[in-house]
């Protein structure tokens, strides 16, 4: 499928050279003539720079590890400075399909929402299946996410999205919340009155590389993502950024 808007397809890294040319080779399999490829290298230690750059995609290196919330903000910086009309995002260890990109983009490029959020869990051929204290995570999220917003989300804490261009303005500024980007984001474009749809997408294991839920990261991240999303009440109400930007 063809897109009718200049694409930026966003990539934050962290040390993936392992998988990183496969997952390129399959961006660009896709043969979106308005797309850029852009991968924002999170200090990585390894070769991840080098091979992004000889499999043909745009590189920004950041000095030293940030996170993954600071490198995709990066990216949607760029895509702002540079006037890109849509964003995609995806992640480098290939969980996420690259063919169902343009799912996501269509949702978009019709105007029937904001924000297309890859799901796992629709359709009824899902075969991911994440851990217990992962799921169990995931559950916590997704009930305080409705709390606090009145929508369900079958899976708040997808990596893999489409924005309009709004959203993108919306998320280059300081309302991101770059600690962990998950069902916090989800909660803060809907507190600013953007549409939110779920789309269908293929998720796979980890191809390689280190997960930032290994070992006891995931307790530390199950406590600082609810401890993020109890506090969204608190904040000013980023509608009155949103309407800033329009």
């Amino acid at each position: 499928m063809a897109s009718r808007c200049a694409i930026s397809i966003i990539i934050p890294v962290f040390n993936e050279a392992e998988i990183l040319a496969t997952l390129l080779g399959k961006v660009q399999a896709l043969e979106l003539p308005q797309a850029e490829i852009i991968v924002v290298d999170d200090g990585s230690a390894d070769d991840t720079a080098a091979v992004a750059r000889a499999a043909g995609a745009r590189v920004v290196r950041l000095p030293f590890n940030l996170g993954a919330g600071v490198a995709a903000q990066t990216g949607y910086k760029l895509a702002v400075r540079e006037g890109y009309a849509c964003v995609a995002q995806l992640d480098a260890d290939g969980q996420h399909e690259p063919a169902d990109l343009p799912a996501l983009m269509a949702l978009i490029e019709r105007g029937e929402a904001d924000v297309a959020i890859g799901s796992r869990f629709l359709g009824a051929t899902t075969t991911y299946r994440p851990g217990a204290l992962r799921r169990t995570g995931m559950a916590l999220f997704g009930l305080l996410a409705w709390m606090l917003t009145g929508v369900r989300f079958s899976d708040v804490t997808s990596g893999f999205r489409a924005f309009g261009r709004d959203v993108v303005r919306f998320v280059a500024t300081e309302w991101y919340p770059t600690d962990y980007a998950d069902a916090d984001v989800l909660i803060t474009l809907r507190r600013a009155g953007f549409r939110l749809r779920e789309v269908p997408v293929r998720m796979y294991p980890r191809g390689g590389g280190r997960s930032m839920h290994a070992g006891l990261r995931p307790v530390y991240y199950v406590f600082k993502m609810l401890l993020s999303e109890a506090l969204a009440p608190v904040r000013r109400e980023p509608a009155e950024q949103k309407r800033g930007l329009t």
